[in-house]
Order: C-alpha cells, then structure tokens, then sequence
C-alpha cells in the first residue's frame, strides 16, 4: 500500500519541476540568473522526490519490526506462552487472516478462537503503518518542495547544486559496488577462516580425497569427512584447458578472418551471428552437452573400442567400451564452443585496433597477407590477445551448468579426459544447496574453495589487465 503513493510521487516532483522552472524565469527578469530555469525545476524535483523516497524506504525497512513488537506487545497470553518458533507461525497465520488468506497451519483451540481477532488487529496495525508511512513520504515531500521555492532567486546556483546531487549519486553507486564486493570478501575471508581452523591448509591443497560427508552422529559411517581439494582442482585445470583447447584456436582463426580477409557484407553479417552464442543460456549448453554431444561421444568410442576388442589393444578396446555420456572431453568441448565468440570478439577488436601503418608498411615491403598476419598483426597484437585468453580462462573456471549436467560429479584426481570428473564451482553449487547448518567443516569448505577460486580468478584477471595495458601503451 505504501508504494502505492509512487505515481502521486511522481506527479508532484514533475509538477514542482515545472513550477520552480516558472517562477525562476519571472524572478529572473531584468535580472543576470546564474542558472537556468530549467537547473531550477531540476533542484526543486530532487528536493521533492528525494525526501520522499527516504521516508518511503525507511517505511518498508522498518515497517515489518515494528508490526511485530506492536503485535507482540498486546498478544493474549496464550500466545506469549508458546514456544518463540511456534508465536512467529501464529503471528504469520494472523497476518495470513487478517489479509484474507488461508493459514499455513491447523490450530487447536484456544488459538483457533483467537486467530480472528489477532488477524483483525494485524491488519489494523498494517493500515496504520502503511498510512503513517504515506503521511511522512508527503510531509517530506512537502517540505522539501517549500524549502527550495523559498530558495529560488537569480543569485541561486542550483546548476552547481544539481551538479552535486548527480557526483553524489555516481558516487554512491560507486560506493554501493566496492562495499559489495568487500563484503564478499570479508565474508569469504571469514568463513574460510573458521573452516581451516578445522582442516589444516595443507590438507585442503594437497589432499587427494575429497568425501566432506560428515555425519550427524560420532559412530555414523564417515564421520570424519576427508576435504583434499586436489581432485577438484585437477577436473576445473583439465576441463578449462579442453575448453580452451577448441575456444583460442577456433576464436583467433575466425578473428583473423574477419578482421582481415571477409569482405564489409560478410563481416558485417556473420559476426553478429557468431556473436549469438554470448547470448546463449548455459543451462541450454548444458542440455547441448548431456542430449546431443554425449550420446554422441560414447557412441562414437564405443564404436573404437568395438574394433579393438579381441586384438592386440583389447585392454584398451575394453576401456573405450565403458566410456559414458558423462566425461570431462563433453564438458570442455561445450565449454569452449560457448568461450568462441568471447575469444572471437576480443580478438577481433585488438587486432583492428593495430595501427593501419604497420600493415601498409608490410605491404610496400612486398609481404603478401598471410605473411602479414603472421609476422605483422599476431606480434603487434599477441599481448592483446593474451589477454583475452586469460579473461576465457577465468570465464572457464567459473563455469557450473554445463559441467554438472555434462561432466558429472564424481571427485577424481585423473588427467584423462575420458572419466567423468567435478570442478571447484560445482562442488560449492552442491555444499550449499538445500538446508545447512554453517557450523560445520561441510558446509564450511564450499567458502573454502570460493576463495581460492576467488583468489585464482583474481590473478588471472590481474594478469590480463596488465597484458592488456601493455598493449595499449603501446599503440595509443
């Protein structure tokens, strides 16, 4: 109800905009104005809408605390002695009823006799609330309204004054976006800490068995989890130079040709169209990967292994006949036809951005356009390109869906892409998935991998800022 006021809002800040900008102008005759009257509308629609919005904010902030202590504070007495989970579920039945919605329980009496009237009450005090909450949002709209047509005259520097609310604004958005990411990293930093006061660092780095299903109880079979993360590291390391593998090749040559041997029409065709698979949802990778190109890939050693068997490679020709859908060769093959057209694009605009003298140049050398690429463009673009591919690999090691529904789950310490292997993303996905307790090494260990997977991607980008900048210095 409280957000209902918003096109009220709206109307009044337009209409004071308008009518700070006419009384500006007839206060500015005959008189040198230092703004504009429409600066003036401006500072008169943000001191009306601002306030408001505050007040607006705070309401539906506090609004829900102070709704429960009022129904708390005049609850009957059978209800301030249940039990504090069981009063939280009869004050949400109350408020159920009192908006005209079935409850999500069955009370017995007394409290079935009672739920009427605590619902009557609590939509009593949410009418008040939400009215209050108008009351102020208009009073402090009115009152910021007043204060700056008392403010308006031809000395005024609203233009200054407008200037300041907006380098305000930029700079809490820029606030909001580094405490965000501080917060991410306090909270990981804590979290892994409270983890590694249970496993050593040592054993979570170099340990080759990761089991973190612990047991509720002390002679519950794996009572103690094992939490080597080796295994994982080693499936996100072989996936990523699979994905790699088809990504820079694939990426760099259609850059190349794009950038230098298609025509305009071509180009200008068939790069948005590469450029479609950005867009592309991972999860419809994912069911690429699992319904098309893993049937295909088992059936297809399958096949392989069908002709070794019974001759000089039958242990190998055995092998290839148990290859299932689920292996690491699926999941970075996707991977990487999902990085091309990340690859494709950066390395497209890098190598454009070469200075055109350096190609002609070649050219009165008597290089043909092959040898310019190859000895010209490519050296004068390769920390460029570099640094694309460092900002693919860190879009590889982030990857969940495709490799969850296409690489499977198991933690293995193996470098044969052939077996079905997990990676640090997937193994957080499944920690925290479904209901938790945070005091344990279990649910611990996903903020574990988060940070060093956070730390791994840090570098990585770190590294490609600086190639990147490298670059650029030297050809700006």
């Amino acid at each position: 109800m409280t957000w209902l006021f918003l096109p009220i809002l709206i109307a009044a800040a337009v209409a004071a905009y308008f009518g700070a900008r006419k009384l500006a102008a007839r206060r500015a005759q005959g008189a040198k104005a230092h703004s504009r009257p429409a600066q003036h509308g401006a500072y008169a629609l943000i001191w009306t809408a601002i306030p408001a919005l505050v007040v607006l904010l705070a309401a539906s902030i506090f609004a829900g605390p102070v709704q429960h202590q009022l129904m708390a504070s005049g609850a009957p007495e059978a209800v301030q002695q249940l039990e504090p989970f069981r009063r939280q579920a009869f004050y949400a039945d109350a408020h159920a009823v009192g908006a005209g919605q079935p409850t999500m329980q069955i009370w017995a009496a007394p409290y079935a006799e009672l739920l009427p009237a605590e619902g009557r009450r609590a939509a009593r005090i949410e009418t008040m609330l939400s009215l209050a909450g108008i009351v102020g949002a208009a009073l402090a709209a009115l009152l910021g309204a007043l204060f700056v047509f008392s403010q308006i005259r031809p000395q005024m520097r609203a233009r200054n004054r407008v200037e300041g609310w907006i380098v305000g604004a930029l700079f809490a958005c820029s606030a909001v976006a580094v405490l965000t990411t501080v917060g991410i990293v306090a909270s990981l930093v804590y979290d892994s800490f409270r983890f590694f006061s249970s496993v050593p660092v040592t054993e979570f780095l170099f340990g080759t068995q990761w089991s973190p299903q612990t047991a509720i109880r002390a002679d519950q079979v794996g009572s103690s989890g094992a939490f080597g993360a080796l295994p994982l590291f080693a499936g996100t390391f072989l996936i990523m130079i699979i994905a790699m593998a088809v990504a820079a090749p694939v990426g760099l040559f259609s850059a190349i040709y794009l950038s230098e041997y298609a025509g305009p029409t071509f180009r200008a065709t068939v790069k948005p169209i590469l450029e479609i698979l950005a867009g592309v949802p991972t999860v419809v990778y994912g069911f690429f990967a699992a319904l098309t190109v893993g049937p295909f890939m088992r059936v297809f050693f399958n096949t392989i292994g069908s002709w070794f068997v019974g001759g000089p490679l039958d242990g190998l020709g055995q092998y290839l006949m148990l290859v299932q859908n689920q292996m690491a060769l699926v999941a970075g093959g996707v991977m990487g036809i999902m990085l091309i057209p990340f690859v494709s694009s950066l390395s497209d605009d890098i190598i454009n951005a070469v200075p055109q003298t350096l190609r002609d140049g070649s050219y009165a050398m008597g290089a043909t356009k092959s040898e310019t690429v190859k000895r010209v463009l490519l050296p004068a673009a390769l920390p460029g390109v570099a640094g694309a591919m460092l900002l693919a690999m860190s879009r590889a090691i982030g990857e969940t869906m495709i490799v969850t529904m296409a690489a499977g789950l198991a933690a293995r310490l193996t470098l044969n892409p052939l077996e079905t292997v997990t990676t640090v993303t997937v193994q957080i996905v499944t920690l925290l998935t479904g209901d938790q307790e945070f005091n344990s090494p279990k649910t611990l260990s996903a903020f574990g991998l988060g940070l060093t997977l956070f730390l791994v991607t840090l570098l990585l980008n770190i590294v490609a800022q600086r190639i990147v900048q490298t670059y650029r210095q030297q050809y700006d």
